[in-house]
């Protein structure tokens, strides 16, 4: 599958919703994991701002590559961002969009205590 490598340089990172289990199927509640590692994977939704404007995107990230503390407001860096556009249809029904995918999500909040200071 295509993916498309997606620049963050210039671009502001912000929390809007802190890391959850990314859930495989609704029906059962099966979390999902990485086919390769095995590891978890997780969802977070941070605020992109670049160009003057702003879009909340929805990242999924292995577990083990979520550091420091991802509250909401917390400014972070993307590594390895890709955005991988998908389609498929379902009760005859076509539904398309982009996924984003993460290496690595990580705080840019020097440390815990100077984030409770602020």
């Amino acid at each position: 599958m295509r993916q498309i490598l997606v620049d963050t340089n210039g671009a502001t990172v912000m929390v809007a919703k802190a890391p959850q289990p990314k859930v495989k199927d609704r029906r059962t509640g099966e979390i999902a994991t990485d086919a390769e590692t095995g590891a978890t994977l997780m969802t977070v939704d941070v605020m992109y701002a670049a160009n003057d404007e702003v879009e909340i995107l929805s990242i999924t990230v292995p577990q083990p590559g979520i550091s420091g503390e991802l509250a909401m407001g917390t400014p972070v860096a993307l590594t390895g961002l890709v955005a991988r556009p998908w389609e498929n249809e379902f009760n005859g029904q076509k539904r398309h969009g982009i996924a984003f995918r993460a290496v690595a999500v990580t705080s840019l909040v020097a440390g815990t205590s100077q984030s409770k200071a602020a």
